[in-house]
């Protein structure tokens, strides 16, 4: 038997994950456009740290013929090569790529190269496979994890040396050797057997989501236990352990928040329940005219501008939604240029387009203030115009999360998402999957890598795309402010469920 180091690290995760792997592979969800944009930053990021360490020589990535890529490393090795990226070995029943091997004396020092912010479990079991593969070819010194550093600032050129930041971890991956035997002897029984009993649990998305969880959760009802607010992974997998999936499976004596017990209890009813106090409060808060505001925003591993932190999110795009006291409903908008640092011009329009005075709403309205913030940060002499809007800001979440409304379809959820078809089911006009762009994740991967596409009309058609997708989030809070203006004036003072 021969892993891969991604098999080995799977199996480490779930056993049942890497039977179905090897066994099962079509049952394997779809990779989604976010996690194949992961995998080219990734990329990138294994790349650009070969800078650290130049002059170095590539083996080249050859799926029909891995003996050939290992052969080449020896060979390399044997010429004296005092740098190799992709080093590649096959020992132990391990199949290993080395991202870089760097000459120390008459040893060698690895680096693993990783596009997050500090080192993780699994990146140190990671290296360990690659020592254990590696140990018994050539004569290792030292385990390095090159990863993110995200609090480098980019200024005119960019220093791979202030990018990245080099991880100590040999003592830790030395430790690990006397253990790994005995997994991988635990995985080629399993491998050889049926396909292992493994109940789902936390394991299923630790550390990371398994590409098998929709098949391996098939048999969970929705709604279930599952979808219960605010509780935590542990002890939903803990009731499911006792048999309690289903809403009505719940004890009496379970200790349930508010929340909790208005979501079991509207879905049981079919009906939503209806805070008149809660929402008209809300409402007293906000003051003509209202600004609907919504930001997109993109974020690189590798900084592309001057001024920009690595993961740092810049926001590329608004919607803004105006709604006069005369009922006069304005749209504008703005989409950077992708090719330039879009920030400048964002300022400079939004300030502009959104009214010197009246409320200014967002879903979520953290994420909006925490953009405006880093912007007053990068443009001085506008922060003072920029934090003042940030106190005007009304949070639309609000009258739901604090129970002013309650709708059974909610499902323990009050994203704009999940909210928005709650009220309006089959509207046509609020129906994000009729767009090209249907969420926040797809419109920040396609901008972010806009630039890299040469088709003139194919740029021109996302432009289009991004735009629809963020008038739509500005226009849904407009309906959902109606709404709840609305009910408001239709229902009486004291909490209901509605008939």
């Amino acid at each position: 038997m021969t892993l891969s180091k991604s098999q080995y690290i799977r199996g480490l995760q779930c056993h049942k994950s890497l039977w179905l792997y090897k066994n099962r592979p079509e049952l394997r969800s779809p990779i989604d456009a976010q996690t194949q944009s992961l995998f080219k930053s990734g990329d990138s990021v294994g790349e650009l740290a070969k800078e650290l360490f130049p002059d170095g020589t590539e083996i080249a990535f050859t799926p029909d013929d891995f003996q050939g890529m290992i052969t080449k490393t020896k060979e390399l090795i044997e010429r004296g090569q005092e740098v190799i990226y992709e080093a590649t070995f096959s020992q132990n029943g391990i199949f290993a790529m080395a991202d870089i091997l760097v000459k120390n004396g008459s040893s060698w020092d690895m680096y693993e190269v990783k596009s997050s912010t500090h080192v993780k479990e699994y990146h140190t079991n990671d290296a360990s496979i690659q020592w254990f593969a590696l140990s018994s070819v050539i004569n290792l010194n030292r385990a390095f994890i090159v990863h993110i550093n995200n609090r480098y600032v980019r200024e005119k050129s960019l220093d791979v040396h202030g990018l990245f930041t080099i991880v100590d971890v040999t003592d830790v991956v030395k430790e690990n050797q006397s253990l790994i035997p005995k997994k991988l002897d635990a995985i080629e029984k399993m491998l050889k057997r049926q396909m292992p009993v493994v109940d789902i649990g936390a394991h299923c998305h630790d550390p990371f989501r398994c590409d098998f969880y929709e098949h391996c959760h098939a048999h969970i009802p929705y709604p279930s236990i599952f979808n219960l607010y605010w509780l935590r992974a542990d002890k939903k997998y803990a009731l499911y352990q006792q048999g309690i999936v289903h809403y009505k499976d719940l004890p009496k004596e379970q200790n349930l928040t508010k929340t909790q017990s208005i979501q079991i209890e509207t879905f049981n009813r079919q009906k939503p329940y209806i805070d008149k106090g809660i929402i008209k409060t809300f409402l007293n808060d906000i003051s003509y005219p209202i600004n609907f505001f919504d930001f997109e925003t993109f974020q690189n591993a590798i900084p592309r501008f001057e001024n920009q932190r690595s993961y740092e999110q810049i926001p590329f795009q608004y919607s803004l939604h105006i709604l006069h006291e005369d009922g006069e409903l304005q749209h504008k908008e703005f989409l950077a240029d992708e090719q330039q640092d879009p920030r400048e011009a964002l300022i400079k329009h939004m300030l502009a387009d959104i009214t010197p005075k009246g409320s200014i709403i967002a879903y979520n309205k953290g994420f909006e203030m925490g953009v405006i913030r880093r912007l007053a940060e990068f443009s001085p002499e506008s922060a003072s115009s920029l934090l003042a809007l940030n106190e005007r800001f009304i949070d639309l979440i609000v009258p739901f999360r604090n129970l002013g409304y309650y709708h059974p379809n909610f499902h323990g959820s009050f994203s704009l998402k999940s909210v928005l078809p709650a009220l309006f089911p089959n509207d046509k006009e609020l129906d994000y999957k009729a767009l090209d762009i249907q969420d926040g994740g797809m419109a920040m991967d396609t901008f972010a890598n806009l630039h890299l596409l040469k088709d003139k009309n194919q740029r021109e058609k996302i432009r289009a795309d991004l735009l629809a997708y963020c008038k739509l989030d500005t226009l849904a809070m407009v309906r959902i402010w109606e709404k709840l203006r609305k009910e408001v004036k239709s229902l009486p003072k004291q909490p209901i469920l509605l008939s």
